[in-house]
């Protein structure tokens, strides 16, 4: 009889074996198929289609030349494809958009040229490229703390600000499933230009605005406009040294 479990311990070691190498590499052929968590593409796909990209938002999206245009590595996929599809939007008449489905709408010039030619896919590809990319950390402005820390971790409910954390984390990584960005790290300059952006679609009463005028973006120019100049100069100063 114990020769018999010898045997069969013998005959079965290599099946055992090989079921156990085979699962690890049956592990990542289903990641790699899978891709990215929101837009299911392949992140290496859209390596030449960035190229395009680089030139303002530099090398894997890590800043280019001017730091009034957005960093993009490390950002959220769903954030950067419904940004993408935004400026998409934002090149149709406005009567055609309910058809196109548009949920949120950005009008910029410079980008409206940009997503032109890029399909649907393209867009995801590019999402999930700029996602998969390591963000390298900015450096924040000292001076800034005093007034932006306080707004950014518990906000001012006597001016009904919500905290910024509660929206994009209290590192700035945001919140992908609900389209939060990543704040940690974004250019300082930009970051104040878009905040202003944000304000001034809530003074104009969300209406001709190049940024924060449909869907879940007007929760932002609702509480950017009751930042101060100020504030905002403090806020973007701060969260450029997140991370």
């Amino acid at each position: 009889m114990k020769r018999v479990v010898i045997a069969l311990a013998i005959l079965l070691a290599p099946l055992i074996v090989s079921a156990e190498d085979a699962t690890p590499a049956a592990a990542t052929a289903a990641t790699a198929k899978a891709g990215d968590a929101f837009t299911g593409s392949d992140p290496t796909a859209a390596a030449a289609k960035a190229a395009t990209c680089f030139a303002c938002h530099g090398a894997g999206g890590n800043g280019g030349v001017n730091p009034a245009w957005p960093k993009l590595a490390g950002q959220h996929s769903a954030y950067i494809y419904g940004q993408l599809s935004a400026f998409k939007c934002g090149t149709l008449p406005a009567d055609q958009r309910a058809a196109a489905k548009c949920t949120d709408v950005r009008v910029n010039a410079v980008m409206a040229g940009q997503v032109a030619a890029l399909s649907d896919q393209d867009m995801r590809d590019l999402a999930a490229y700029f996602a998969s990319q390591k963000p390298v950390p900015g450096l924040g402005k000292k001076d800034s703390v005093a007034v932006a820390e306080k707004l950014y971790r518990a906000g001012d409910a006597s001016r009904g600000l919500p905290a910024c954390s509660a929206c994009h984390g209290p590192s700035g990584a945001g919140n992908s499933a609900a389209q939060f960005p990543r704040l940690g790290g974004q250019n300082t300059d930009y970051a104040v230009n878009e905040l202003k952006l944000y304000r001034s679609c809530a003074t104009s009463n969300f209406q001709g605005c190049e940024r924060g005028g449909a869907g879940k973006a007007q929760m932002m120019s609702t509480v950017a406009g009751k930042l101060s100049d100020a504030e905002i100069d403090a806020l973007a100063g701060y969260l450029t040294g997140l991370q």
